[in-house]
């Protein structure tokens, strides 16, 4: 079951397996399966999931707490599983992130892991960044990483005056 919501980067698609939340994709995102995979639609599933995305994009929510089936490789799940320990507002590099699991040589692996994370925003993978802080790649555009991290640098007070 699937569902698309507005948002400030724009339409989002909500995807639901087994009642809870699998994907959440941005419009022309990279890695986006296509429409026919997502099943029917029906906003049932997402009555949470929607709440606490009208929440974060209004500044009230910092962190998500929703049932999430992620499908994925071991790894790939670690790196996802370590992204949400990122503090919101905040930033840490591809390396660091390596680091944080344990191999600090795999900075490389970790990107490609954070580019097929299948719930953007809920899963903070908008908060790695390159090793000089360059906004390097991301799977919904990096104008709309550079978007949520100005929003949640502003909504923290961690924005520059």
């Amino acid at each position: 079951m699937h569902t698309t919501i507005d948002s400030p980067v724009g339409p989002l698609t909500l995807v639901s397996t087994d009642g809870n939340l699998s994907g959440l994709y941005m419009h022309e995102q990279r890695h986006r399966p296509p429409a026919e995979a997502f099943g029917e639609p029906d906003a049932t599933p997402f009555t949470a999931a929607v709440r606490q995305l009208r929440e974060y994009f209004a500044g009230e929510r910092t962190e998500f707490d929703l049932p999430l089936t992620l499908r994925g490789t071991p790894f790939q799940r670690s790196v996802w599983d370590e992204l949400t320990r990122i503090p919101y507002g905040e930033t840490i590099s591809y390396g660091e992130l390596a680091a944080r699991l344990g191999n600090p040589a795999a900075s490389r692996a970790v990107g490609l892991a954070n580019g097929r994370n299948p719930v953007g925003v809920i899963v903070p993978c908008h908060r790695v960044v390159g090793s000089t802080g360059a906004l390097t790649g991301y799977g919904g555009g990096v104008e709309r990483k550079q978007h949520l991290l100005a929003f949640e640098r502003t909504v923290s007070g961690l924005a520059p005056r």
